[in-house]
């Protein structure tokens, strides 16, 4: 068979390449006659054959599996899961890693996302939380339904970039209770339950004996759960209310690690005033407003309705702290992307008078695009004297850094937490000081 040319490839094409550096989204860069492919289910160093997936004549780069080893890396095991590699399920990128060399790779994607879009150098360790060497630790998972030739439904995890769905009774990385929900939604698929449904949400909080099964029907309707998630403070353990289909930390360990990371960077004093900026249901405001005491202000700022009611009856207790409902962006009188001057709601609202013009410590955790240039220097005009940023994708996170330190603050410390064995997606909890 004749190999293509570089600016040749296209879906179905074979090739072999040299596998180079790990790259952020799961997949590692090689060369072919000078054309970029990212390839998926490899390890940097592997020499394997890649089946071009995606891409063709004209485009900047191709995408692929690697469908053959022909030499494997020493960090090379066996796949934990019977749907995983090309393919198959896309939920897991890495389970042909070992889980140690895993953490591995996720720093080299934190360094290298930091140096770049940040403009700082800075080694990195990524920390393993508790669970089965990376399996067993998913509290919260939704599969799909579908049907087999528009007929019997079964349930399913979607493939890598597809709507195609494998059917699955099952999962590894779920917890052993989840792992029981999914195989009961299976039995139930194949009983010819769940007609009316397009996915299933299998969901065990650590409050909670049984799993919550919620039916999801078209356009996301769904039956409203409330559950119990059981936290672990300073101030001994808490019980907070949230929303089966609600924003949760899934791995099983991250509450606790989550609480403390923040709360040792933070290190909010007693009478300080403290903002937690996409608060969710309050994982994080809890004890925050905990630390600053009554004596302080703690602020929760969310706009989900589905997380506010929670937000408000878990921090009820803490008289000192207040919820803010609305968009982080609006509140700080930021102009949302996307909009022109002129147009219908062309600028978000002035400056929310329930937002101060200071504040001693702000925490944000915001969604994977990040906050954004707009709001990270309106935060800056606050002076915090800490500025603890959770974040769940490394490039949003380089991106904000060089916002931080054009502004006037370096990076003072950085922990990486392992919340998703098996996959390519890593979380941060990094603080930031002024500078000098």
């Amino acid at each position: 068979m004749t190999t293509p040319a570089g600016d040749e490839l296209a879906v179905g094409d074979e090739i072999e390449v040299v596998v180079g550096p790990v790259a952020h989204g799961g997949h590692c860069v090689a060369r072919h006659d000078g054309r970029v492919v990212f390839v998926r289910h490899t390890i940097p160093g592997e020499r394997v054959v890649v089946r071009i997936t995606e891409g063709g004549p004209g485009d900047r780069f191709v995408r692929g599996d690697a469908v053959e080893v022909l030499e494997a890396s020493e960090h090379r095991v066996p796949r934990r899961c019977p749907v995983s590699g090309p393919g198959g399920c896309g939920g897991c990128d890495l389970q042909h890693v070992s889980t140690e060399h895993q953490r591995t790779l996720k720093a080299q994607v934190v360094v290298e996302q930091l140096q770049r879009l940040g403009g700082v150098e800075r080694e990195v360790v990524v920390e393993a939380l508790a669970d089965a060497d990376g399996l067993g630790y998913r509290t919260r998972v939704e599969v799909a339904v579908g049907r087999e030739g528009g007929g019997t439904p079964f349930v399913g995890l979607r493939k890598h970039r597809s709507h195609d769905l494998v059917p699955v009774t099952g999962c590894p990385i779920a917890h052993p209770r989840v792992d029981e929900g999914i195989a009961a939604a299976a039995q139930e698929a194949a009983e010819g339950g769940l007609e009316d449904a397009v996915a299933v949400d299998v969901v065990a909080a650590s409050g909670e004996e049984d799993v919550a099964l919620v039916e999801v029907g078209p356009q996301g309707r769904a039956q409203r759960i409330t559950l119990t998630e059981r936290v672990a403070t300073p101030t001994g353990e808490r019980e907070m209310s949230v929303d089966a289909r609600g924003f949760w930390q899934v791995h099983a360990d991250a509450p606790r690690a989550f609480v403390e990371a923040v709360l040792e960077a933070a290190q909010v004093q007693p009478g300080e005033r403290v903002l937690d900026l996409y608060s969710g249901v309050g994982l994080l405001s809890l004890p925050l407003a905990e630390a600053t005491g009554p004596e302080g202000q703690l602020l929760a700022v969310e706009s989900d309705p589905l997380a506010l009611d929670h937000l408000a009856e878990n921090l009820a207790e803490q008289r000192h702290a207040v919820v803010v409902p609305g968009r982080v962006d609006d509140l700080l009188g930021v102009p949302r992307q996307g909009r022109r001057r002129g147009q219908r709601g062309g600028r978000a609202p002035a400056r929310s008078q329930l937002l101060p013009p200071s504040a001693d410590v702000v925490v944000l955790d915001p969604p994977r695009t990040g906050a954004g240039r707009g709001v990270v220097e309106a935060l800056l005009a606050m002076r915090p004297r800490r500025l603890v940023y959770v974040a769940c994708d490394p490039a949003a996170l380089g991106r904000d850094t060089a916002t931080l330190r054009a502004g006037g603050y370096e990076l003072d410390a950085l922990r990486s937490l392992d919340a998703f064995p098996m996959t390519h997606h890593v979380e941060c909890v990094a603080t930031f000081v002024p500078a000098g």
